[in-house]
């Protein structure tokens, strides 16, 4: 199967495209009216929308305090070329990207520990707080409600020569070579494995972390990306300018980024500079106009609902979802994948855990209480090496919180869980995961808005580089291996045509053998099966008993399952839970004939009969 790695000449089109355009702009857009002030402006705010559209648009979190960097990075770097202290302009826009940074790295820290609105509002709230200081505590250094006046017009010293860098084009040209350098590092980011986790970490955290990813270590980096593109962009708006405004800490400066980057294209990096050229041209064109002028802003937001009705994903967004209907509707069927799947099972083939006499996984006495309700009661249990055993029990006898504590999903409030002779309690799901262990859901956990092979690639990255690597600047197919491993996967679970598709886009059965198809990707030579025929019709149980089957060999498993018949075909030994106690354990013959069982599937037991 092709691992669908673009030529070079492909993979940096966009970069050529963008230049391309950069070069352009000049000699043509001034026919629609657009001045090189107005053309520089709005590439100060593409720059400034490149870290917020990492940020936001590929990894989900949404801030509304930018404008606290873009302010930082502006007047640091202004107050050090008007006081004298750092002449040299570079240098001062180094060091205001530096503060920035820090900045970034402090308030992501505090922040980054909430999620969704409660995190938005904890970025509002620095990012108010910043406005405050400017304007009292930081009054001397930056001039208040005055801002900094009289930044020197930037100088490039080469040695032999001297660039002074005047105001119109030749100050578009200067910040245009940031512009370009700032998408080409973005782009490097989104297309190295550190951006493939953080789609990842945007589409769904919470399996992110259970296959394997530190991601609060990932959040946190691009927090502090984010920050320094807003310093830089500050940085050059001072140069620019030739004066720092107060205005750039405020709030409407946050909230115009993120309409523009919305109206754009959030997750495209080219959808903060379309939205900016939209709402600067209209922004300065409107006000020209006498008799309206005086309801630029009604205008402006009419327009912007209008584009993000027509564009559901912003300009952008629009633009590349037609693109990727196109290339579908002309996709090539594999015909080969069912001769390759034996082969697949030598890839994807589990860590190597050792031989050894003690369990590989063991509970003993784990319990679970929430107030006054015990969900899971002293159990203890013991899987062997290369053991396929099942855990059943009615509704409500404890089964998914029992799994939960096995996995690390969930603390226990008494007892131990040992991986190895390893203890493993409370150290959570991703250290679990990279040991050695992990778990597909009873409700698919799935990336939706990626493809199966991009889901499949999110595991196998967490096999070979851990919980956190930096590697932001490396590209995503530097080694063969890694795409063997993600092609090996799909072709496992029976996948292989449906591998570029949209998983939002596949049905229901192939969405539970992705599911589970995950979990193998890990590596883990334990597996934690969650009810994997939940929903399926006939043919498809058939399909994933035989996965399961097929899947066996070096691995231990634990499946839990409502199917009893499928449980007794595949289950070595079955362990009963009944109230959120161990009521029995046993083969599959001595389970199906034990009156205590049946009674508890009939309708519960009787106080006095034993456990």
């Amino acid at each position: 199967m092709s691992t669908h790695t673009p030529s070079f000449a492909r993979r940096q089109l966009p970069e050529l495209v963008v230049g391309a355009c950069l070069l352009a702009a000049p000699f043509v857009l001034p026919y629609l009216g657009m001045s090189a002030d107005l053309l520089t402006r709005i590439l100060i705010w593409g720059l400034f929308g490149l870290g917020f559209d990492l940020l936001f648009g590929y990894t989900g979190l949404l801030s509304f305090g930018q404008a606290a960097f873009y302010g930082t990075g502006g007047f640091v770097s202004a107050y050090l070329l008007t006081s004298g202290i750092v002449p040299h302009m570079l240098l001062a826009l180094l060091i205001g990207v530096v503060v920035s940074a820090v900045a970034g790295l402090v308030i992501g820290y505090l922040t980054l520990r909430r999620t969704g609105i409660y995190f938005a509002m904890s970025t509002l709230a620095f990012g108010e707080m910043f406005y405050f200081l400017e304007n009292s505590a930081f009054k001397a250094y930056t001039g208040g409600e005055n801002g900094i006046a009289g930044v020197p017009p930037p100088e490039v010293a080469l040695g032999f020569m001297t660039i002074r860098i005047s105001s119109g084009w030749s100050m578009y040209w200067f910040v245009a070579l940031f512009f370009f350098v700032g998408y080409v590092v973005a782009r490097r980011i989104v297309r190295s494995p550190f951006g493939a986790v953080l789609k990842a970490i945007r589409g769904n955290p919470r399996r992110a972390l259970a296959l394997g990813h530190a991601i609060n270590g990932y959040k946190l980096s691009v927090f502090v990306i984010a920050a320094a593109y807003g310093g830089l962009a500050g940085g050059l708006l001072g140069v620019f300018q030739s004066y720092m405004p107060p205005d750039a800490f405020a709030l409407d400066t946050s909230a115009q980024l993120v309409i523009q980057t919305v109206m754009g294209g959030a997750g495209t990096l080219l959808g903060p500079i379309i939205g900016a050229t939209i709402w600067l041209y209209l922004y300065e064109g409107l006000q020209q106009i006498s008799n309206i002028g005086a309801y630029w802003k009604l205008i402006l937001g009419i327009v912007f609902v209008v584009l993000v009705t027509v564009f559901r994903h912003g300009v952008a967004g629009g633009v590349l979802d037609w693109n990727i209907r196109r290339r579908n509707s002309t996709k090539v069927i594999d015909e080969e994948a069912d001769d390759r799947a034996i082969a697949a099972l030598d890839v994807v083939a589990p860590i190597d855990g050792g031989k050894s006499d003690q369990p590989v996984l063991e509970a003993r006495g784990i319990s679970k209480q929430y107030g006054g309700l015990k969900a899971v009661s002293d159990v203890t249990f013991s899987l062997s090496e290369g053991e396929m055993r099942g855990v059943i029990g009615p509704n409500g006898a404890g089964k998914s919180t029992f799994f939960a504590m096995l996995a690390g999903e969930l603390p226990t409030t008494s007892g131990n869980v040992f991986f190895r002779g390893q203890e493993i309690t409370g150290i959570g799901v991703t250290a679990v995961c990279q040991l050695g262990m992990s778990k597909s859901y009873q409700i698919n956990q799935l990336f939706e808005a990626l493809s199966v092979r991009q889901n499949v690639m999110i595991p196998v990255l967490a096999r070979r580089r851990g919980k956190f690597r930096p590697d932001m600047l490396r590209g995503l197919h530097h080694s063969p291996e890694l795409d063997e491993q993600v092609n090996a996967a799909v072709e496992l679970v029976d996948l292989t045509r449906q591998a570029d598709t949209l998983v939002s886009e596949l049905s229901y059965g192939e969405k539970r053998r992705l599911e589970i198809g995950l979990a193998l990707a890990t590596g883990a030579n334990v597996l934690l099966f969650d009810e994997p025929l939940a929903g399926l019709g006939p043919e498809e149980r058939v399909h994933v008993v035989a996965l399961l089957k097929s899947v066996r060999k070096g691995r231990s498993m634990v499946i839990v399952e409502h199917d009893m018949d499928a449980m007794f075909e595949l289950a070595e030994r079955i362990t009963v839970l009944y109230e959120g106690r161990k009521l029995a354990e046993g083969i599959p013959d001595e389970i199906r004939t034990n009156p205590a069982v049946q009674t508890a599937y009939l309708g519960g037991m009787d106080e006095h009969e034993p456990a």
